[in-house]
Formats: C-alpha cells, sequence, structure tokens
C-alpha cells in the first residue's frame, strides 16, 4: 500500500528533488485567488505551471481575509517540507515568508492563529509568532497529528495517523475538553485523516480510503444534524474525486471554493492542488 509511505514521509524530512520559489521566478499575478480564473463544478489544477507543477505541491490554504495564500513544496531550501505564504499587496501576490513545516497548516475563522498540528503561531505584527504548544492535551507521544482545524466556536476536529482516527475537542463552559473521538460515521475505512470543520461546524470534510469509493482515498463529507449529532459519510462524487489520491480539503474562507490534493500518478510522487466550487457541498446537502 502507498498510504503508508505517503504519511511516513510527510513527517520524515527526506529531501526530495523540486526547486524552491523565489519572487524572481514566480510570475507577477493580479487580482483575487493568485490571479486564477475560478473553476466551474469539476475539479481544475489551481496555478497550473505556477504553483502546481511536477513535484509535490500540497496543502493549498487561503487565509482568513483571502489576502494570504500558503502551500507547501518537498525539498527546496531546506532538507525538510517548506510551507511558502504569498500575500496580495497593491493588488500583486508576492512571495512574503518561508519556513520549515511543523504541522499541515490551517487558519482559525479569525484568521489570527495559524494551526500546524498540535502547535500553532500568533499573528503579529502583520506576520506570525515563533511555533507554541497547544499544551500537554495535545501533545502525545501515542497520538500523531498531522492536521488540525478549528471552528468559530473553538472546536478543534483534528487527525491522528498512529491510530488512524479523528478526534473532536470542544469548549464548554468556557474549559478546553478532552478530544475523543468521533463516531463511526466518520471513523470508518482506512487513512481516515485531514478534517476540516466549517466555521460554523454546520459540516466536516475528510479523506478516507472506503468501499464503494473511486479507488484510492476519497473525499468526504458530514452534514451536523439538527440534534448536534453528526450525519452519514458522503462520498463527493467525481466532480471531486478521481480514481488517484484526493485529499486534504480546506473551504476558502469566502465560503466560494474548496482547495484540495490530489496525486497525478499511483506512487504519488507528483502531487498537485485542485479546487472546484463550492456550491457542490450545497447541491449534496440538498440530495442527503
Amino acid at each position: 500500500m502507498y498510504r503508508l509511505s505517503i504519511l511516513l514521509l510527510l513527517f520524515s524530512g527526506l529531501a526530495m528533488i523540486c526547486p524552491a520559489y523565489s519572487q524572481e521566478e514566480f510570475p507577477v499575478l493580479e487580482g483575487p485567488y493568485m490571479g486564477q480564473t475560478p473553476p466551474g463544478m469539476v475539479a481544475e489544477p489551481f496555478a497550473p505551471g505556477i504553483i502546481s507543477r511536477q513535484g509535490w505541491e500540497l496543502e493549498g490554504v487561503f487565509a482568513p481575509g483571502m489576502q494570504e495564500f500558503y502551500f507547501t513544496i518537498r525539498g527546496g531550501k531546506r532538507t525538510r517540507p517548506s510551507v511558502i505564504g504569498f500575500r496580495q499587496q497593491q493588488h500583486v501576490w508576492r512571495k512574503f515568508v518561508e519556513f520549515t513545516r511543523d504541522g499541515e497548516v490551517s487558519f482559525s475563522p479569525d484568521g489570527k492563529v495559524m494551526h500546524m498540528a498540535e502547535g500553532y503561531k500568533a499573528r503579529i505584527d502583520g506576520g506570525w509568532s515563533e511555533r507554541r504548544s497547544l499544551g500537554p492535551m495535545f501533545e502525545r507521544e501515542e497520538w500523531g497529528i498531522m492536521r488540525l482545524s478549528s471552528s468559530a466556536k473553538g472546536t478543534y476536529v483534528f487527525d491522528d495517523y498512529k491510530n488512524e482516527v479523528i478526534r473532536i475537542s470542544a469548549i464548554q463552559n468556557g474549559q478546553r475538553q478532552e478530544p475523543i473521538p468521533m463516531g463511526p460515521q466518520i471513523n470508518s475505512g482506512k487513512w481516515t485523516a485531514h478534517p476540516f470543520i466549517a466555521a460554523d461546524e454546520s459540516y466536516l470534510i475528510w479523506d478516507s480510503e472506503r468501499e464503494g469509493g473511486y479507488g484510492d482515498s476519497d473525499l468526504y463529507i458530514s452534514f451536523r444534524e439538527q440534534d448536534g449529532s453528526w450525519g452519514r459519510a458522503i462520498n463527493m462524487g467525481d466532480k471531486v474525486n478521481s480514481d488517484k489520491w484526493d485529499a486534504y480539503a480546506s473551504v476558502t474562507p469566502d465560503g466560494k471554493y474548496i482547495l484540495f490534493n490530489r496525486g497525478m500518478d499511483d506512487e504519488n510522487a507528483n502531487v498537485d492542488i485542485y479546487w472546484v466550487s463550492a456550491q457542490i457541498i450545497e447541491e449534496l446537502r440538498a440530495s442527503q
């Protein structure tokens, strides 16, 4: 199976031959969404030949406010994966930061926190602090967190690759609750990972390899029921998923598009960032 190899490589820090991005080689892009024409209801590569190139380009996310875009590459200036950040300044997107990845990047809905697995960076002076720990509740040797996603209420949802489950930690009466595994509608199948919780907690997207899927890991969605429980897992369909590795979805802070990773070959030696209209979410909600 390629999945275990992928998960281990994500954390191994082994170098891969691929160029770093410099501002000089990055073309001038103007306008929203890194200057890209938005997709429709069928997934397309994001910024082909610019961001999505040969090699590994992973985990594309826009920060709240839609003025910053981050993604991860393997190799380049560092032997470990690097996070590249671009910022829109006077309508032009410019590279403004690069740092070693230590956990997959996601953002709090207010944009003040950059989550990185069991750690985080805080927004300070137009930039970011050094990585800080979320504390002993999340720093556990028996867990392996790749991605942690947070809601506007402060609920954390995160994966645990050592145990192949997704866990959830809510805040009640102002206190952070002990993380617990989510139910079987979420934690079924293989390689269940990379959750994204909506800011209003109305849905959860994650990836998993399940019976009846399209061949490898697919993206699934669960909607919050009126009683607060999570609904059944719904495969997001062939407009999103393929027979390759489809994973690590996030919804842009303006709610309009879904970004995710897709393996471009059977070995996942080449992984690109794709995007698609988030209207698919509403279609799936209406059809359940």
